[in-house]
């Protein structure tokens, strides 16, 4: 199912990123594509991954690879794209949201840099909505002592 925006002047618009990319330009929020030409490569790129990979993997392998690979990624990063948060942020968190959803306890620590990324845009100004809150424990289950 591929999303249609029907405008009022010229034919409508096809495409999950065409739609996004458009909204964010008539809500002045360009900032949101990135700033510099790098960062707006890093922007596409991410918008292509999800709807690649993200929106077309299903198999509990698809979604450990992905993971996985965020999971890298995020390592020295506070966005995808860096160090500002872009439409890349806010439509990855919708395209994992139910896959955070269903993650235990020990999946959510595997997967640190990701959670922590998601338990941030989750709690970004305007972005969950009508999404439910993910709940991430902020102590350890089990210590040391004996």
């Amino acid at each position: 199912q591929i999303p249609v925006l029907q405008t009022n002047n010229g034919p409508g618009l096809t495409g999950l990123m065409t739609i996004a990319a458009h909204l964010v330009r008539q809500a002045r929020k360009d900032q949101l594509l990135g700033s510099t030409a790098e960062e707006k490569a890093v922007v596409q790129q991410w918008l292509e991954y999800r709807v690649t990979r993200v929106n077309g993997g299903s198999s509990k392998e698809d979604t450990r690879t992905i993971l996985k690979d965020l999971n890298m990624h995020l390592e020295d990063k506070v966005y995808l794209a860096g160090n500002i948060f872009t439409l890349a942020d806010i439509l990855m968190y919708y395209g994992l949201h139910h896959i955070m959803v269903d993650l235990t306890v020990q999946e959510k620590e595997k997967y640190v840099n990701v959670s922590r990324w998601f338990n941030h845009i989750q709690h970004y100004p305007g972005v969950r909505q009508h999404l439910s809150n993910v709940v991430f424990i902020k102590n350890r289950l089990y210590t040391n002592a004996h």
